[in-house]
């Protein structure tokens, strides 16, 4: 035999053994798939890498006091919820009754806290009567309204007055105690 011969016949030998060595070879039973494990816990105080740190929230605002409250609210809000009330008046009347003097030292107590709000006082009437008549009736009540505030000591600077006349009741009914809702001086945050 040749040298060569004998090499290529060892190879072969060697990879024959190598085969039935590897056939012999016994497999292990097989096992039940095991289910992957969960993944692990999110770490509340480390987050995953794979996720972006969470965004901590603002904290509340603090509550409103009543004089923030009515520095951050929009005109239209203020006069729908105002805080200033209406002075009612008699039929045919422009005085002050009482109860009349009573609400506009409230409301002057109001209106003096915010230095920068400018009132309009608009003079209303209930729909018996002319619409002339109506309208100079409700310009008095807007009037002797605004000139009792500037009594109280506003500056008359700050107080405009407008009449309506019937134009805008409170309350279109025809009853007694609609029309009296109609005579009115209404108090508008008109500017601030």
């Amino acid at each position: 035999m040749s040298k060569r011969f004998k090499q290529r016949f060892i190879q072969a030998f060697a990879i024959l053994i190598t085969v039935f060595a590897c056939a012999c070879v016994r497999n292990p039973a097989p096992t039940e798939p095991v289910p992957p494990s969960p993944p692990p816990a999110a770490d509340p105080v480390r987050p995953s890498p794979l996720s972006p740190p969470p965004t901590p929230e603002p904290p509340p605002p603090p509550p409103l006091v009543p004089d923030e409250e009515f520095e951050v609210r929009s005109l239209e809000d203020l006069n729908r919820d105002s805080p200033l009330e209406p002075v009612f008046f008699k039929y045919d009347s422009s005085s002050l009754e009482e109860d009349a003097r009573a609400v506009l030292e409230k409301n002057a107590k109001i209106i003096e806290q915010y230095p920068d709000w400018i009132i309009t006082v608009e003079g209303h009437c209930d729909e018996r009567g002319t619409a002339e008549y109506n309208l100079s009736l409700g310009e008095r009540r807007a009037v002797i309204a605004r000139d009792y505030l500037v009594e109280m000591g506003l500056p008359a600077i700050r107080l405009r007055t407008v009449s309506y006349g019937k134009e805008f009741p409170f309350d279109p009914a025809n009853t007694e105690m609609a029309l009296s809702k109609n005579r009115r001086a209404h108090f508008v945050i008109s500017a601030r």
